[in-house]
């Protein structure tokens, strides 16, 4: 594996070094060709046309799922037919936004059963995945499953199994798996572009109370609008709370907290770009600090994984925080750090960060000291620069865009997605121990390749 880390290294030196000297040189890449030097455009150029028509329906109609459909609308070829949701406020706005003919319910069982449609976009919160997903492969429906795929650690074996059993395209909702930014920085780290990775980082930060689970409550919510005995009948029972019904994301009984909301993506789109299948040892730390709403998880968290030696990648740690208290309104990102340089990743932008280490194979080098004659060793030295930018090109649709063709497009094609139930599960599993780490304030071992715990 060092020998190919360092032959993809010398190569992207060249490739790097060329467009340095065209600098150099006096070369304007930027106005020549726009897809060239140190500023790149990232761009999509396949395509494909309607063909057959691909009916979904949308299972878990609140916000997630109606985001999710409405990208889907966006794809060729496909129409929705049903909705189904446990509150009718959610089933009368889908009549509203997408017709008065559209079927709708509150049993998802009643969507399965109709032979009008081939896929469903599961939205419901995280305790459902499961059992939908599952039920959803076996009745003949291709299935696109809001992350993370489980709710617990035990449940992914089943839904690789329902997949296996099934042959159903199935695809885990982490959008930026499929986008242009974690694309380009697959290729960059293979190219050899930061080196030896040895390390990696991710974070986000929000405010807003919507942005951390403080959802608005309808002011009609009770148990004649909500279907209250369906929801907590995988659960444990209580009386009626429309808190944990709308704000389900602050209870461990239906969601996931920080860890399988927003660390998910990050183990997603690491994965994908490194080719890992997760981390051996996970530990976690964090506390609830400010939302003291009722909430059973933390607003801030911090974990940390030991990813081991495979052919895949070398050892390197990765630290993952959220801060649902930030006052600087912070941003998103994943970054990536090797022994060359490092490259700061989102869906559609990578900024790769080189040392200022001048390399003798550069050609920028080589031409100074041939025209200089090299009469003083010891002068400072030109460097190359430091920075490169790849940026999407405008009117890129996005990663979910991407992702939700992605999906489509095997369905017609009877193909493979990145992020089927395996993907999904080795992306879900150290997101779920993260929280058992922080509960239980133990580290938490884990078999990435045999996806099971240690201990």
């Amino acid at each position: 594996m060092k020998q190919n880390s360092e032959a993809s290294r010398r190569n992207f030196l060249k490739k790097f070094g060329a467009a340095t000297a065209a600098v150099a040189v006096g070369t304007n890449v930027f106005a020549r060709d726009k897809h060239s030097g140190l500023f790149t455009y990232l761009k999509r150029t396949d395509g494909f046309g309607p063909n057959d028509k691909v009916n979904l329906a949308l299972i878990g109609a609140g916000g997630q799922g109606t985001e999710d459909t409405k990208v889907a609308l966006t794809v060729p070829g496909v129409k929705l037919v049903a909705v189904c949701d446990l509150y009718d406020g959610r089933l009368a706005d889908a009549k509203t936004r997408w017709g008065a003919d559209i079927f709708t319910t509150k049993v998802y069982k009643e969507i399965l059963n109709r032979k009008d449609v081939d896929a469903v976009i599961i939205g419901t919160p995280d305790f459902w995945h499961q059992q939908i997903s599952i039920d959803a492969m076996h009745a003949g429906k291709h299935v696109y499953c809001e992350k993370p795929m489980v709710h617990g650690i035990t449940e992914g074996p089943a839904v690789i199994k329902a997949q296996q059993e099934t042959g159903k395209i199935f695809q885990v909702g982490s959008q930026g798996v499929s986008s242009l930014g974690n694309e380009k920085a697959k290729e960059l780290l293979k190219s050899g572009a930061i080196g030896q990775l040895n390390y990696a980082e991710g974070f986000w930060a929000r405010r807003g109370p919507v942005e951390v689970w403080q959802y608005p409550i309808p002011a009609d919510a009770s148990t004649q609008t909500v279907d209250w005995d369906t929801y907590v009948s995988n659960t444990h029972k209580r009386p009626f709370d429309e808190k944990r019904f709308f704000r389900w994301r602050n209870y461990t009984d239906y969601g996931t907290g920080m860890c399988g909301d927003l660390f998910v993506h990050l183990f997603s789109s690491l994965h994908f770009i490194t080719g890992s299948y997760g981390p051996e040892k996970i530990y976690a730390a964090g506390g609830l600090r400010f939302w003291h709403d009722g909430r059973e998880v933390p607003d801030v968290l911090l974990g940390t994984f030991d990813y081991g030696q495979n052919e895949a990648h070398p050892a390197f740690n990765l630290s993952l925080r959220c801060n649902f208290v930030d006052g600087t309104s912070g941003t998103t990102y994943l970054r990536l750090v090797g022994s060359e340089g490092a490259m700061d990743i989102t869906w559609d932008k990578v900024v790769l960060k080189r040392n200022s280490i001048v390399e003798s194979e550069d050609p920028f080098y080589l031409e100074k000291l041939k025209q200089a004659g090299d009469t003083n060793p010891g002068r400072k030295k030109m460097l190359p620069p430091e920075e490169i930018t790849f940026e999407a090109e405008k009117g890129y649709l996005g990663g979910p865009y991407d992702h939700m063709y992605n999906f489509f497009t095997a369905i017609r094609n009877n193909g493979k997605v990145t992020e089927d139930a395996v993907f999904g599960y080795r992306a879900a599993a150290p997101a779920l121990l993260c929280n058992d780490s922080y509960f239980q304030n133990v580290p938490m071992h884990w078999d990435p390749e045999k996806m099971e715990k240690k201990g």
